[in-house]
């Protein structure tokens, strides 16, 4: 007998990635720069509680205990099977910054329990990601020339003929004139490492490969991404400040140069991904207000069947605060104050 259907948890995930977002983008239309990634943190919290999961947050903001952020180590869910390791980030990047660049999601992925790569000390790694077809030719050992080249190879194509995808940041000033000399395409982006991880993953994006120096934290939800459609990516521990070097190599010792694969990151096959898109960019439209509702569109993946779904909502948020706990307007604490 065939194996019978199973719940598709990312479509129960992508409610908790639309809260956030919805609620990221109204802090940020009320210039709430400082507040909104704890109510976008309690928005996802809301929703997480009501699936039917016994999930630990192993990729969160934090290990902060008794705070809005959803914190490392804090359990979400009903606590009902199964039992899972959750990855979520509300709003990637800093507010003030992220809030208002393109390519800003709401993110989350879950994986079976243990499966998913916890970071430790590590808050930078350096990162390279293609699609199905290059996954054996991308090696970190290699450098940026000579990977663009094993590439090509694979792809069958020229150098010159490859986009490669690289985050605006001062460290990335030396990569970007190497990338720029072989003569490939560059796309240089003020922001989205995840963005960029899932544009080079995937087809048909005008991506060919992604490289940047990025968060840790952030390498495992695009690891999740990377792995449901089968895209290749490398990862490395890269200290980009002599705390974080000490920090590392006590914890790592000779482990801390190790390459980690997409697959080291998350050991399951069977993985959830969801993202919303907060603010307009390359994979997803931001939240768009009108005054007859609010639209958000998402992006929900599984590793197992390998079905990418793009949903378009629309939210009446007057309709959903009858019921819920979450204040879509962003002016509750105000009104509580006026009247207290």
């Amino acid at each position: 007998m065939p194996e019978r259907p199973q719940r598709n948890l990312s479509l129960e995930l992508v409610r908790a990635t639309e809260a956030a977002a919805l609620i990221a983008a109204r802090y940020r239309d009320l210039g709430k720069w400082d507040s909104a990634n704890a109510a976008a943190s309690n928005a996802m919290r809301l929703v997480l509680q009501t699936i039917d999961m016994d999930g630990v947050i192993l990729v969160g903001e934090g290990e902060k205990h008794n705070t809005p952020i959803l914190f490392h180590g804090e359990m979400v869910g009903t606590g009902h099977p199964p039992a899972v390791d959750v990855a979520v980030d509300p709003i990637e990047g800093a507010p003030i910054r992220s809030l208002g660049r393109p390519n800003t999601l709401a993110l989350a992925a879950l994986a079976e329990r243990w499966s998913l790569w916890d970071p430790g000390p590590s808050i930078y790694v350096n990162e390279i990601v293609v699609g199905a077809q290059a996954c054996d030719a991308i090696d970190l050992n290699l450098n940026p020339t000579e990977n663009l080249r094993s590439i090509a190879e694979a792809l069958k194509c020229k150098v010159q003929d490859l986009s490669v995808f690289v985050l605006d940041k001062p460290r990335h000033e030396n990569l970007i004139r190497e990338l720029n000399e072989t003569g490939a395409h560059v796309k240089v982006n003020s922001g989205g490492f995840i963005v960029g991880a899932m544009l080079a993953a995937m087809p048909g994006t005008g991506v060919d490969v992604m490289m940047s120096i990025g968060r840790a934290s952030e390498s495992v939800l695009a690891a999740c991404a990377v792995k449901a459609v089968d895209g290749g990516m490398q990862i490395r521990r890269a200290p980009q400040s002599e705390d974080e070097i000490n920090r590392v190599q006590s914890a790592m010792g000779k482990r801390t140069h190790q390459i980690l694969t997409e697959t080291d990151l998350c050991k399951s096959d069977d993985v959830f991904f969801a993202a919303t898109g907060i603010t307009d960019g390359a994979l997803l439209h931001g939240v768009d207000f009108q005054r007859d509702g609010v639209t958000t569109e998402s992006l929900v993946m599984r590793a197992r069947s390998g079905t990418i779904r793009y949903v378009r909502a629309i939210h009446q948020l007057d309709k959903l605060m009858r019921f819920s706990q979450i204040d879509y307007t962003g002016d509750h604490k105000e009104k509580a104050e006026q009247h207290g």
